[in-house]
């Protein structure tokens, strides 16, 4: 996380303290490289830069208005999959050839507004929302561009729960019947064919999966080609995943350099929707330790975060270093910053415990068994890469208000969403 650095023992983001935020903002928040955001961004352009290409950021990864429209003014497109992610990516002004929807589940609702905003494309999962989708395109007396999201079938190395081009997974048409479904929707008056769509899941560290999931699709495209259908638009979804600890995913570079000859294979334009490879590294959780509690000769930092703030540890069992705030080995020299904190010199002070929130659940945890430097009530800490998947997936379980969201760029930081208060909670109700 090259805009996060211990400076004398103290963690800093780009050139603000991370401890002076705490101090004047309270715990737990999220904090954002602005800095960071945009690199990553770019990073993406460049790569893509020898195909006719659009990158449409994933706004599930994280929807703060704030972060989505410094990458709509940076040039990204959107890609969003609900009514509300649509509503938000136009009125942040996406223009609305630069948006694709997505879902398995799609409503009317959500169908005449990519309609009426003639969106570039939608995505479509299904047999049944084909039919349904023209209908309502042709109640408006439009045409709705498509293309048919296939499920490849292949197995893409990462966790179960989001790998979504398998068999039993609910995405897409069946490779078998893609054909079947470009003839149905060539059939139906009010669609209009413009492309092919994969999105074989997330925090994919490997790039074979890509390559064996496009070699599918062309196999699709050769065969419409007969039948007299060409296909613009090549969009390859997201799932590009960052490193968490020691995975060592494909950079934007090599990960255009293998899968751009197999998209000119079939359209001239390719769309991406990269989501945690843009904003998962661009973030930290701060929080707070309340308690250190030893049971059963085991030991418990209490945080006042919790999986309701970040779900990720408890919903996936994943990994996120965590490191105090203020670190006084750095400031002697002996942290090795690039080095996992779990390999500590045998000279320094550790501790093994579990790190959990104070949620009642016992799956409400951000760490087990981890060995960190001793901590004590009251110091900070920052678990990291939480920029994809945190505060979006957060929620108000046990009446818990949610986090601040800060943002930093340079030597200046601003609150970006204010913390939640109990009337908000009850706003309503």
């Amino acid at each position: 996380m090259k805009h996060f650095s211990y400076r004398n023992g103290h963690l800093y983001c780009e050139g603000v303290s991370v401890e002076k935020v705490a101090s004047e903002v309270g715990t737990p928040f999220y904090l954002y490289s602005q800095g960071t955001l945009l690199e990553n961004y770019r990073s993406f352009e460049r790569a893509l830069g020898k195909i006719r290409h659009l990158v449409c950021y994933a706004f599930k990864a994280n929807s703060n208005s704030t972060l989505c429209k410094i990458l709509v003014n940076a040039g990204s497109g959107a890609e969003v999959a609900s009514l509300g992610e649509l509503r938000q990516a136009l009125e942040l002004g996406v223009p609305g050839r630069k948006i694709v929807l997505n879902g398995n589940g799609k409503t009317i609702e959500e169908m005449e507004l990519a309609i009426k905003s003639d969106i570039l494309m939608i995505n479509v999962d299904s047999f049944e929302e084909l039919v349904l989708l023209n209908d309502v395109a042709m109640r408006l007396g439009k045409k709705a561009r498509i293309a048919l999201r296939i499920n490849p079938d292949i197995e893409s190395y990462t966790h179960p729960y989001i790998a979504t081009a398998v068999r039993k997974a609910k995405f897409g048409f069946e490779l078998e019947r893609a054909v079947e479904g470009y003839k149905l929707a060539s059939r139906l008056g009010n669609l209009e064919i413009c492309g092919i769509h994969m999105h074989i899941g997330s925090q994919i560290t490997r790039i074979e999966p890509f390559i064996r999931g496009l070699k599918k699709l062309i196999t699709v495209s050769d065969k419409l080609k007969e039948i007299g259908i060409n296909l613009e638009y090549v969009n390859v979804g997201g799932g590009l995943g960052i490193a968490y600890w020691n995975e060592r995913p494909p950079t934007p570079a090599s990960y255009a350099r293998a899968l751009i000859p197999l998209i000119k294979k079939i359209g001239s334009r390719g769309i991406f929707e990269p989501g945690r490879a843009i904003v998962g590294n661009v973030g930290i959780m701060v929080t707070k330790v309340l308690y250190v509690k030893e049971m059963f000769s085991k030991k418990f930092i209490v945080v006042d975060a919790g999986m309701s703030d970040f779900i990720r540890p408890t919903l996936y069992n994943a990994y996120h270093e965590i490191k105090p705030i203020k670190l006084e080995e750095v400031a002697k020299g002996r942290w090795k910053l690039d080095r996992p904190s779990f390999w500590p010199p045998a000279t320094r002070k550790v501790m093994v415990a579990d790190v959990v929130g104070p949620i009642c659940e016992s799956g409400d945890f951000f760490a087990k068994d981890r060995v960190l430097p001793k901590v004590s009530a009251g110091d900070l800490l920052a678990i990291f890469c939480a920029g994809a998947y945190g505060f979006t997936m957060s929620s108000n379980y046990n009446s818990r208000c949610r986090a601040a969201e800060i943002l930093v760029e340079k030597e200046r930081y601003d609150i970006i969403r204010q913390r939640e208060t109990y009337q908000d909670l009850i706003r309503g109700t």
